[in-house]
This record gives C-alpha cells, sequence and structure tokens, in this order.
C-alpha cells in the first residue's frame, strides 16, 4: 500500500478498493493488518474476539491502520464518531464477493435472463451477518461507490469491488429496508461524474426526489393460486378479452384531489371493473418515472413500481385483488426508448451505455428520448429480464408492448440522413427483431401470460410465432380498424355512403393477425376529443352513434379495449391531472350509456360465438354489405360450433327501417338479445319486441330470412332459440 493508493481512496477514485481496504495479510507468520476509510470517525478501534486494537490515523481524512497477531479472522470495527458516540461496525471490506462467476458469464452472453436476482440491492446475509448486497454494471466507470443516508450521501466512504464484465458489487451490512441509496459513479472517460438511480431498483422515492430504495421483493404473501392455476389452463385465443385501459393517477380523485392509493384502488377499481363485466384492466406503464406528464411512458426505474400510490408490497395487494375478483392484469411496457434524466439510464458510467453513442441510432428526437441498443448483450438481459420480472414476480397477466413500430424500423420518424441502414442496406432494426422474438418466446414460457404489441404499420407476422418466422407476439393493436371506424363515426350519417368501404375494409385483414381493437387513451388527447365528442349531431345523435359504434366493436371479431371514461360519455379529453367525471353519471344519457357497455361485457362473455374464433374466417360471415346508401350492414358470428352463431344488424343514418329483410342460416325464432336503441340504453324504444320468426323466403343466398325492424342509429344482434 502506497501514500498515493490512500490518497485514491480518501479522494473517492481508486478503482480496486479491496486491494486496499480490510483485512490483509503481511507475510509474516501470525501478523495480519486491517485498513478502514473512516471519515466520520474521531478514533476507531478493531475488536477481535478478546483482542482490542486501536487503530492509527494514517491520512487526516480518515484512513485507519491496525495491526494484529495471529490469522486472519472475523472481526468488527468500534467507532468513536466526532459528536462522542461510539458504535460498533462490521467491516464491508472483509466480506468475500457475492456474485458467482457464472452469472456474469451468462449476463456478458445476454442470457442471464433472472438478472433482477442478480443486480440491484439484495437484502442477504454473508457470513452469518445481515445486510444489503449492491451490484450495478457500469464496465467504463474507473469507480463505483454506494452512496445513502447510512453514509450521509459521502460520495467515497463504499466504494465497490470491480468483478469481470464491468460489473460491481458491495455487501453492506447492518442496512435494512427502506434504506435510501444511489450509485456514484466517476467514468475513466471526460472527468464524468453522476449519482445515478440503481437501474435494478424495485423501489423509489416518490418523485421529484429521485433516490432508489432497499425492498425484499419476496415477502408478500399470495393469495391468487386458483387464479395461476386456471390461467395456466387457458388458451387466450379463445377466451373472451375485454379490456378496461387505465391510468391510476387520473381514474378517480379523493376528496381533496389526490390520488388513490394501490390499497384504495384494489377496492375501488377491481370493484367496478367486476361490476361493469370488463375481464381485465390493462394499465398504463406503472413503473416509476420523474415526470406524471409523460403517463408513465418515460421510465427510470423498470423494476419499481410507481412510489406515488404506495409499496411494491401496496401493488401486489392490488394484483391480487385483481385475480381473486376474477380480473387479468396487463401492464404497458416500454422497452422503445427511455429518457434523458441524469439520474436515470442515459450516458450511465460516461459512455452510451444503454443507449446507442450515435443519435442516429440512439435518439428519438420526436419524443426526446433515447434508443435502448438491442444488440448489447447486457441490455438485452436487462430487458428480457424485465419483462419476466414482472410475469412472474408480481404475477402479471399480460404485456402490451409500447411503440413497436419505432423498434422495428431504423428509419421511424426520421428524415433522410438522419438513420443508418442495416447491414444489408434496409431499414429494418435487425437487432430489435431479434430481441422482440427471444423476449416473445421467454414471456410465453411463462404459463398463461400473453403479449400485445402495439404496433401501427403492416410489418407481417406480428402475431405469428417465432419458428414460423413472426414476431411472436400473441397480439396486435388493429391501429388501420380504429382509424378506418373513427373516422367513419365522424362523418355525418348522409356521407356515410361515400365511405362505405371503411367498414368493409377492414375485414380484407382481418385475420392476418390476431387482432385487439382499440379505443385507448392516445384517441381522446392532444386536441382528438373524446369518443362521444368524435360523434356527429345533437346530443341524442351523438350518444346513439356512440352506442352504435361500440355495439359494433363488441360484435366484431377481435378483442376489445376501451380507455377510462368512454363508458360513460365523458365529453372532455382525457386530461392526466383530473379525475373522471364520474358526476356524469347523475344524467340519463350517461348512465344509460354505461349500461350499455355493461351489457355488451355480459353478452360477450356469455356467447362463445363473439369470442371463441376472433382470428379465422369461419367466425364471421357477412350476411349483406352492399346496402351503401342506407349504411346498412349485416353479418354472422359464429362459436367453434358453426351452429351456434349471433347475428348482428346494423344501421348507422338517423332513419329507422321497417320490414328490413336478412337471410339466415337455419328457420326458426330469432330472439332479439341486443338492441342499443332501448330506452335501457338512453335510445328511443325502436325495436322488434325482443322475438323475430323466419320465413321461407330466400335471401343473401341463404333458403330463410327474416324481417326486421331497424332503429335509428342503432344495432341490434339476434339468436336463434
Amino acid at each position: 500500500m502506497t501514500a498515493s493508493e490512500i490518497e485514491a481512496i480518501v479522494g473517492g477514485h481508486h478503482g480496486d478498493s479491496f486491494r486496499v481496504l480490510g483485512p490483509h495479510s503481511l507475510g509474516k507468520k501470525g501478523r495480519w493488518e486491517v485498513r478502514a476509510f473512516l471519515p466520520q470517525a474521531e478514533s476507531a478501534a478493531v475488536v477481535c474476539g478478546e483482542q482490542h486494537c486501536p487503530m492509527s490515523k494514517r491520512h487526516n481524512a480518515g484512513f485507519f491502520v491496525a495491526f494484529l497477531n495471529g490469522p486472519v479472522r472475523r472481526y468488527s470495527l468500534v467507532v468513536r464518531l466526532w459528536d462522542g458516540r461510539e458504535i460498533e461496525l462490521e467491516d464491508p471490506y472483509r466480506f468475500p464477493p457475492q456474485l458467482s462467476d457464472l452469472d456474469l458469464h451468462l449476463l456478458g452472453e445476454g442470457t442471464l435472463y433472472e438478472s433482477y436476482n442478480t443486480f440491484g440491492a439484495h437484502l442477504v446475509c454473508s457470513e452469518g451477518v445481515p445486510g444489503v448486497r449492491f451490484a450495478v454494471w457500469a464496465p467504463n466507470a474507473e469507480n463505483v461507490t454506494v452512496a445513502g443516508e447510512f453514509n450521509d450521501w459521502d460520495i467515497r466512504r463504499h466504494p465497490m469491488r470491480r468483478r469481470n464484465g464491468g460489473v460491481w458489487e458491495l455487501f453492506l451490512p447492518q442496512l435494512g429496508e427502506a434504506t435510501a441509496y444511489k450509485y456514484n459513479i466517476r467514468s475513466r472517460l471526460a472527468g464524468y461524474q453522476q449519482l445515478k438511480a440503481d437501474p435494478y431498483a424495485f423501489y423509489c422515492e416518490i418523485p421529484p426526489k429521485s433516490a432508489s430504495l432497499v425492498w425484499n421483493t419476496d415477502k408478500y404473501q399470495w393469495n391468487d393460486a386458483a387464479w395461476m392455476e386456471a390461467r395456466a389452463a387457458t388458451d387466450w385465443l379463445r377466451a373472451p378479452i375485454a379490456i378496461y385501459e387505465v391510468h391510476l393517477e387520473s381514474w378517480l380523485r379523493g376528496p381533496h384531489g389526490q390520488a388513490l392509493s394501490y390499497r384504495e384502488l384494489a377496492v375501488k377499481l377491481v370493484g367496478y371493473v367486476k361490476q361493469m363485466g370488463y375481464t381485465h384492466i390493462e394499465l398504463l406503464p406503472i413503473m416509476e418515472h420523474p415526470f406524471s406528464g409523460s403517463w408513465g411512458y418515460q421510465i427510470i426505474a423498470y423494476y419499481a413500481p410507481t412510489a406515488r400510490f404506495g409499496t411494491p408490497d401496496d401493488f401486489k395487494f392490488f394484483v391480487d385483488a385483481c385475480h381473486e375478483a376474477g380480473i387479468g392484469v396487463i401492464v404497458d411496457w416500454v422497452p422503445a426508448h427511455f429518457p434523458k434524466d441524469a439520474h436515470g439510464l442515459a450516458f450511465f458510467d460516461g459512455t452510451a451505455l444503454y443507449e446507442h453513442a450515435d443519435p442516429r441510432k440512439g435518439e428519438h428526437r420526436e419524443w426526446g428520448t433515447l434508443v435502448f441498443n438491442f444488440g448489447r448483450n447486457e441490455v438485452r438481459a436487462f430487458l428480457i429480464s424485465n419483462a419476466l420480472f414482472w410475469l412472474k414476480e408480481y404475477h402479471i397477466d399480460g404485456l402490451r408492448v409500447d411503440a413497436v413500430a419505432s423498434m422495428l424500423y431504423l428509419d421511424y420518424s426520421r428524415k433522410a440522413g438522419e438513420w443508418i441502414p442495416n447491414q444489408y442496406g434496409g431499414n429494418e432494426n435487425l437487432e430489435a427483431i431479434d430481441f422482440l422474438r427471444r423476449f416473445n418466446e421467454l414471456a410465453h414460457a411463462v404459463p398463461g401470460a400473453f403479449t400485445v404489441a402495439e404496433e401501427s404499420t403492416a410489418f407481417p407476422g406480428v402475431s405469428k410465432p417465432v419458428y414460423l418466422n413472426g414476431l411472436g407476439f400473441t397480439m396486435k393493436w388493429n391501429m388501420g380498424w380504429m382509424h378506418d371506424m373513427l373516422d367513419y363515426f365522424s362523418k355525418d350519417p348522409v356521407y356515410r355512403k361515400f365511405v362505405h368501404n371503411h367498414i368493409t375494409f377492414g375485414l380484407l385483414y382481418a385475420f392476418q393477425e390476431n387482432f385487439v381493437l382499440p379505443i385507448s387513451h392516445d384517441e381522446v388527447v392532444h386536441g382528438k376529443g373524446s369518443l362521444l365528442n368524435k360523434m356527429p349531431g345533437d346530443e341524442w345523435r351523438q350518444f346513439a352513434n356512440a352506442r352504435a359504434f361500440l355495439a359494433y366493436m363488441w360484435g366484431h371479431p377481435g378483442k376489445k379495449l376501451l380507455f377510462m371514461g368512454q363508458e360513460i360519455g365523458q365529453r372532455e379529453e382525457w386530461n392526466h391531472n383530473v379525475g373522471i367525471r364520474w358526476e356524469l353519471l347523475e344524467f340519463d344519457y350517461h348512465r344509460k350509456l354505461q349500461n350499455l357497455v355493461r351489457e355488451l361485457n355480459r353478452i360477450y362473455r356469455e356467447n362463445p360465438a363473439l369470442h371463441q374464433v376472433d382470428f379465422h374466417h369461419t367466425g364471421f360471415e357477412w350476411v349483406d354489405f352492399h346496402d351503401a346508401d342506407h349504411s346498412v350492414i349485416a353479418f354472422l358470428r359464429r362459436a367453434e360450433n358453426p351452429e351456434d352463431f349471433l347475428l348482428f344488424c346494423c344501421n348507422f343514418t338517423p332513419v329507422a327501417r321497417h320490414g328490413y329483410e336478412f337471410g339466415v342460416p337455419e328457420e326458426g325464432f330469432y330472439e332479439e338479445i341486443l338492441n342499443t336503441d332501448s330506452e335501457l340504453f338512453g335510445g328511443s324504444n325502436v325495436g322488434n319486441g325482443g322475438l323475430v320468426s323466419s320465413v321461407p323466403v330466400p335471401k343473401h343466398d341463404r333458403k330463410h330470412s327474416i324481417a326486421v325492424t331497424l332503429p335509428p342509429l342503432a344495432v341490434v344482434a339476434f339468436r336463434k332459440r
């Protein structure tokens, strides 16, 4: 040990602190020394069994040394603080390496798919001493230290041990849960130094505070064994999926305008969703994010549920409550990009570590965010582990992957000269494609878990298996259907005959992918208007149009997604700073629209024809789509048993049509199971009296037909008795 090494330790820039600190044999039989950096100490001593050896101060900044006789053995430090108090400490630098060489090797090759068990802050015991094991990946760091409340945020006092592959680790004894900490990264390049939050933090301080918090993720006792067992046996492509998309912070506010906690939401939100008959809740990203205005899509701590609403255990309680109520939980996951906040992943070790160095590959200028380097093994392990973490540790049922199109294309939202072609000269991001395929393979290995892509292009095979050269997602959002139908319904009915193809075009590709029909948060913000306000006409017509749209959506092939507030006809656009206008339910139109959505969910869940064959043409059959002048269509939905079918008849004009004939597959009585013009849903009560009978009059290439009354701006559905 040289004087320059002592200076490096007290200055906080020694790159191999374990070579200096801790116990060291002197090479002479029966002699060893203990070295400690204790800037908080006035004096210190080593206690080793019965031996009490005062330490001498070798540097005024607090570098102490003690010499002991006998073999190196367990010891502790007795420290006298400057305020006169005396405390006994375990020396972090007497403990052996904590991470296995195998884990480090797997990280380097990108196959450490449960890296959250290795990295981050873990409550463990080492040599019988309880404490916290810290581990972080920073290959270009000269020195990494742990700073926190326990060392007065002194970035010099606890330097970490460097391991292979650029991994740094340290066991700090006597630390407990909820300890706040950060890593101080001192780069070997350009003098860069920054306090960073833990990329693997399991809990964080409530923003705008930004420290990571130690948390034991294993202590929660789950009560959803029955749900998890049933989930593993469920074929979600054949099951009903009606998703209620929710932004937790603005779904419902407390009496003083405050956001509800996870445990409050476990009662109020879960109760509401169950009452409404939805099968799943989809949460906008709940990972910790510094800026609420990002809605959670600019994530700092990928492994931590946001502390705005409670602890990680509180969030598990929320998921548990959903499962006990028979409701699945989908979480939005954002592996496409991350924000530039100084305490986050950006420029983590003084280099572009998680992102690309070249902004033509590493930056989304439109969003002001950075793009993950999917070709880097450690980054792939970080992201894939994160997906599995939520599926396994939090029992999340599905992951909806945000902004997939931005991952697939190198020229996404970029002008000529602002992007770099791939090795073959194309615009496909081959590394991201490989990443998504591997992610989906491993996610589907979790029993009953599924994945959904928000993908807005015609990229082929998004929801096809990887072994068929697809991306491997379970399902994909049908953005084309959504745009066409919202455009169609925004037209005054007198002009709809000119865009009749908007209805029929979607069925040309409806079975090329496993589609979810989304009316998401993105469609009710930024000047687009709420679902109700997209509809033309006076108040009655707007609500009638909204009812007809939702009924057509629920009858159309594909799983369903509706953003919160649209089910009650909220007129204002969604505002993340305020709650939904629940007081609107005092008015008939709004309350009865909500009744319709509840009834649609009931019919959808109870009729296999509406969900068993969503992704094959045998589940859908046109009856008639030729009457563009009157904006009338009719179609059949069939279950796996083709004799189990429903007939949907739609009139998208405000003119009631009596005696309108449709061909039917079989003779018999047809029960009217849905009429969106019912007074129960706010309509004018024009209908068919609940039942119609077929006659042996050929129509629409079928031997029998029924004559029905089509209410204005309405959908009616029939089931054969």
